[in-house]
C-alpha cells in the first residue's frame, strides 16, 4: 500500500493521531459536557461549539503565517502539540457541579478551548504542508491524491478510539459512585434544581432517578446535585485521556522529526517556478481556489453537524440500544473514523480501477460527486425523522424525554453515507489545493482551505437554532438543500476548474 509513497508519510500520519484523538473527543462530548456542566441550551452550547471549531481552522492560517515568518516549521508543529496538551489539561481539572460561579468557570473552559484551538492552528496546516512537500518530488507526484487519502485514513485511527475512551471514563466514574448512565438525566437534574420542570417531566425525572440509583430516591434535590457533579467530573477525566494521546503523538513526531522534509527548504528552491508562471495564470489559479473554498463552506456547514445536531439527535430522539445492548449518544462519533479507515481502501480501489480504464473523474468532479453523496445522507435523516413522526423539541422538554424514538440504524446509515462524501471531498480538496496553488502562495492557500472550513464551522450554530425551532425533518432538509446547491455550483464551474488544474 505504501511502497509507491514517500517513507515519511506513515510517520507523519501517526504523528497526527493525537490531534485526531482530541478532535473526536470534542466532537463526542463537548456540547454534552457544556449542557451537563453549565445547564446551557442547545443554541448556547452550539454557539460555543461552532466558535471553537471555527477557531481551530481559522487559526491554522495564523499558524501558517507564524511558521512562514519564523522559518521554523518543525518547531511550530511541536509547539502546537504542546499547546493542545495544555488546553486539554485545563479542561481535565474537575470542579464542582452545579457551578457556583458560572461566569468564571465558563470563562476558564473557553480559555482551555482557545488554547487547544491555537495549538491546533500551529500544528494542522503546517503538517499538511509538510506532507504536500513529500509529493513535490517528481517520483511521487502522480500519487498525490492517493497519498493524501492514505494520510487521511491513518490519522483517523486515533479518532476511532476517542469517543470510546471518553465514554468509558465517564461511565466508569458514574459506576464508581453508584450511578448508571442516562442521556436524559443531566437536563432533568438542572430543570429540577431551577424549578422549571413541567409535571410530566418531573415524573420522568423521578422515575429515571430511581433507575440509575437502583432504588427509589427520597431526596431528589440531593440526587440532582450528586448526579450532575459525578456526570461532569467523568467528562473532565475524559478530556484528560486526550493528553495521553497528545504525548504519544509528540514522541512519534520528535523521534521522526529529522526524517521529515522542511517546507523552509521548499521556499528556497521554488524561485524559478514563480518566475515562469505568468501573472494571468497566477490570478486564474487563485480565483479557481477561492471558488472551491466558497463551495466547500456549505459542505462543512452540513457535515460537521455530526458533533452538534446529530449528537443532540442521538441523545434525544434515538433508541440507545443496539443488538440488545445499551449504548450512549457519544459512541456514534466513532462511526465516522471507523468508516474512514475501512472505506478509504475501497474508494481508492474505485479510483484506481477508473484510472486504469481511463475514466477516473477529475479532482473537482470528485468533489462535486461528494457534495451529492452528502445530500443523500441528510435525505436519509429527513425521511427517517418524517416517517418516525418525531415530536418538536419543545415537546421533549415538556415530557422530559421523547415519547417516540427511532432505531440507531438511521444514524449509522447516515454516518456511512456522509463518510463516503467526506472521502470524496476532504483529502482530495487538500490535494487539489497543493496541486493548483501557485508555488509562492502554497501556505496561504492551504490556510484558505482551512479558512473556508472555519467559516462553515462557525455556521454550525444555525443548525442548533433550527433544531430547537422547527420540525426535525425540516432541519435535515436545510442541509440537503445546502449540499445540492454546492454540487450544482461545482458542476457549473467544472470545465473551468479542470482546465486550471491541468
Amino acid at each position: 500500500m505504501f511502497n509507491k509513497h514517500p517513507k515519511g508519510l506513515v510517520a507523519a500520519s501517526f504523528a497526527n493521531l493525537g490531534e485526531r484523538f482530541g478532535f473526536y473527543t470534542m466532537m463526542a462530548i463537548l456540547v454534552l459536557f457544556l449542557q451537563a456542566k453549565f445547564a446551557l441550551t442547545g443554541k448556547e452550547a452550539g454557539l460555543i461549539y461552532s466558535t471553537f471549531y471555527f477557531s481551530i481552522y481559522i487559526l491554522a492560517l495564523v499558524g501558517g503565517i507564524i511558521a512562514d515568518k519564523t522559518r521554523n516549521y518543525k518547531g511550530t508543529i511541536l509547539a502546537g502539540i504542546i499547546l493542545m496538551s495544555l488546553g486539554y489539561l485545563i479542561l481535565s481539572l474537575p470542579s464542582d457541579t452545579p457551578v457556583k460561579n458560572q461566569t468564571l468557570m465558563l470563562t476558564i473552559t473557553c480559555i482551555g478551548l482557545f488554547v487547544i484551538a491555537f495549538g491546533n492552528g500551529l500544528f494542522k496546516g503546517n503538517l499538511q504542508a509538510l506532507v504536500g512537500q513529500m509529493y513535490d518530488n517528481p517520483k511521487y507526484a502522480s500519487m498525490r491524491d492517493s497519498g493524501f487519502s492514505l494520510f487521511y485514513m491513518f490519522i483517523n485511527v486515533g479518532a476511532i478510539f476517542a469517543p470510546m475512551a471518553a465514554v468509558s471514563m465517564r461511565n466508569w466514574w458514574l459506576v464508581k459512585n453508584g450511578f448508571e448512565y442516562s442521556a436524559d438525566l443531566p437536563a432533568l437534574c438542572h430543570g429540577h434544581l431551577a424549578g422549571t420542570l413541567q409535571p410530566q417531566a418531573a415524573e420522568t425525572f423521578k422515575t429515571l432517578a430511581a433507575e440509575v440509583s437502583g432504588a427509589p430516591v427520597t431526596d431528589l434535590t440531593q440526587f440532582a446535585n450528586d448526579y450532575l457533579n459525578v456526570f461532569s467530573t467523568g467528562f473532565h477525566y475524559a478530556f484528560g485521556v486526550a493528553i495521553v494521546a497528545m504525548v504519544v503523538s509528540m514522541l512519534i513526531y520528535v523521534i521522526n522529526k529529522n526524517k521529515f522534509p522542511d517546507p523552509n527548504n521548499k521556499a528556497k528552491v521554488q524561485t524559478s517556478e514563480v518566475v515562469e508562471m505568468s501573472a494571468q495564470e497566477v490570478k486564474q489559479r487563485i480565483l479557481a481556489l477561492f471558488a472551491v473554498f466558497a463551495i466547500v463552506i456549505f459542505f462543512w456547514f452540513s457535515f460537521h453537524q455530526n458533533g452538534l445536531t446529530l449528537t443532540f439527535f442521538a441523545k434525544e430522539y434515538t433508541d440507545l440500544n443496539l443488538f440488545g445492548m445499551p449504548i450512549t449518544a457519544e459512541l456514534f462519533q466513532s462511526l465516522n473514523p471507523i468508516f474512514v479507515v475501512t472505506l478509504t481502501p475501497v474508494v481508492m480501489a474505485i479510483f484506481a480501477h477508473q484510472r486504469a480504464a481511463g475514466k477516473e473523474p477529475s479532482t473537482p468532479k470528485k468533489i462535486a460527486i461528494g457534495m451529492g453523496i452528502a445530500a443523500t445522507g441528510f435525505v436519509i435523516m429527513a425521511i427517517g425523522s418524517y416517517l418516525g413522526n418525531l415530536p418538536l423539541h419543545e415537546d421533549i422538554l415538556a415530557a422530559g424525554t421523547s415519547p417516540l424514538k427511532v432505531t440507531p440504524w438511521l444514524l449509522i446509515a447516515t454516518y456511512l453515507v456522509l463518510t463516503i462524501a467526506e472521502l470524496y471531498i476532504s483529502p482530495l480538496g487538500i490535494s487539489f489545493v497543493s496541486k493548483v496553488a501557485p508555488p509562492k502562495y502554497q501556505g496561504i492557500m492551504q490556510g484558505g482551505w482551512l479558512g473556508a472550513t472555519a467559516i462553515g464551522n462557525q455556521l454550525l450554530v444555525i443548525g442548533a437554532i433550527l433544531y430547537e425551532s422547527i420540525p426535525i425533518w425540516m432541519t435535515w432538509t436545510v442541509f440537503v438543500v445546502a449540499c445540492c446547491i454546492s454540487m450544482c455550483t461545482m458542476l457549473f464551474m467544472l470545465k473551468w476548474l479542470e482546465r486550471i488544474a491541468k
